[in-house]
């Protein structure tokens, strides 16, 4: 096996400044690996990173054949100064000094041999470890769902249990780890700098909490080589992401193979699970959201059950189990599963109630986004009422683990329910 690393340097902010302007160097050894390809290790550092924006001008600091594996790091926001020590009052100044931008460190971009526009890149995510540490915070009164009413700010750092895959959110409240990275995409076709926040036809900040280790990710290529980047890493978060975060980490090592797909044709991303197939959709309306996603959906069941449009729309609410993926990156997302399984007829019921295992809080309005508002609302004040969490910790826990899915979207008014596992009140169990 050949590993190729792009050469890194033992420095200070002293010599950042530098380190930027020293380009890539590759180099190259042979070790015994069962990775699939070539395997590449990918650091990052100043030089392989950017914050906070796309460009398809942007060099690649790695470049890789079809069917190569790439060994990458992540770093934390704002080229890693969202770390245990700054005041919330410090990551708000990171937004307001630097307008235009996003928040995330991306590492890349990666140049695929072979991948042209019209083709699809199958990113196969084979190992996710991230850092011992992550964070949620609230920025106060500038972003999440709720800005407005949440006119002040906190932030917690999170020790990351990846033994026992937990964090301990507040004493007697742990919250299960399932990392995957909030951004993972290529380039757009559109030249210039494009924030990061955003996400799009080119993926990018999807924050679809299915993407997983062992999963799949199809994204069709814009520009010559594709140019792969990823970011906004993440240890777990709710659908929803409603105060704006995560529990947001760095990855010590995200691991995926890459392929160049010539006989696909896609003009959206989907996400491929050992059980489901994920479709997407994306707009700053969520009812537009949901036509999106809908339309992507209806043409994922024709495919797989070679169906016309108008039986496989009939067929949508019935087995493709949809949710909201998050209402805070500008364009809202929807997501939803299709089982590989075909004789699934149904997808769960949705709770109207509270549950043995759920706390449920539901929200019928002829506007999606205002059923959206009102279920997180109802659930953030539930948590409080029941559990005495303040206003900012019940804030934070339900965009870490807070649940929204779609109900019944046929009617005049579209529902949303949210639920919030009982479980992760642990201290209940003793």
């Amino acid at each position: 096996m050949t590993f190729r690393i792009l050469k890194t340097f033992a420095t200070s902010a002293a010599f950042a400044a530098a380190l930027v302007a020293q380009p890539a160097v590759s180099q190259s050894f042979t070790v015994a690996s069962k990775l699939p390809g070539k395997v590449h290790l990918l650091p990052a550092t100043l030089e392989t990173t950017q914050w906070g924006w796309f460009d398809n001008a942007q060099p690649p600091v790695l470049t890789i054949d079809s069917g190569d594996t790439v060994l990458m790091e992540t770093m934390m926001h704002a080229h890693n100064q969202v770390v245990p020590g700054k005041t919330i009052e410090e990551l708000k100044k990171l937004r307001t000094d630097h307008p235009g931008r996003g928040p995330h460190t991306l590492t890349g971009p990666i140049f695929v041999n072979g991948a042209e526009p019209g083709d699809v890149l199958k990113v196969k995510i084979n190992r996710i470890v991230p850092r011992a540490y992550g964070t949620n915070f609230n920025i106060p009164g500038m972003f999440g769902q709720f800005p407005k009413e949440f006119q002040d700010g906190q932030v917690k750092y999170l020790y990351l249990d990846m033994e026992r895959k937990v964090a301990e959110f507040l004493p007697g409240i742990e919250i299960p780890l399932r990392p995957f990275p909030g951004t993972l995409g290529v380039a757009r076709a559109e030249p210039g700098r494009y924030s990061s926040v955003p996400p799009g036809e080119f993926g990018g900040n999807m924050d679809i909490r299915d993407l997983t280790e062992g999963t799949t990710f199809y994204v069709p290529v814009w520009v010559k080589g594709g140019l792969l980047w990823s970011g906004d890493s993440h240890a777990a978060q709710g659908n929803g992401e409603v105060n704006l975060t995560a529990i947001e980490t760095a990855y010590k090592e995200l691991n995926f193979t890459v392929q160049v797909l010539k006989n696909v044709k896609l003009d959206m991303p989907r996400i491929e699970t050992s059980t489901h197939w994920v479709t997407m959709g994306f707009d700053k309306d969520l009812n537009l959201a949901w036509d999106a996603v809908k339309t992507q959906t209806v043409k994922f069941l024709g495919e797989q059950r070679k169906l016309g449009p108008e039986e496989a729309s009939k067929l949508v609410s019935k087995v493709s189990d949809c949710r909201v993926s998050q209402v805070v990156n500008i364009k809202k997302g929807i997501h939803c599963m299709s089982s590989k399984d075909l004789k699934i007829k149904s997808i769960p019921e949705r709770p109207m109630a509270e549950t043995k295992d759920y706390f449920v809080t539901v929200s019928k309005d002829a506007d999606a986004n205002k059923a959206m508002d009102g279920a997180s609302m109802a659930m953030i004040e539930l948590v409080q009422q029941k559990k005495g969490l303040t206003r900012l910790d019940a804030y934070g826990l339900v965009s870490m683990a807070m649940d929204c899915r779609l109900g019944d979207m046929s009617g005049a008014h579209k529902s949303i329910h949210c639920l919030l596992p009982k479980s992760l009140w642990v201290s209940a169990k003793k």
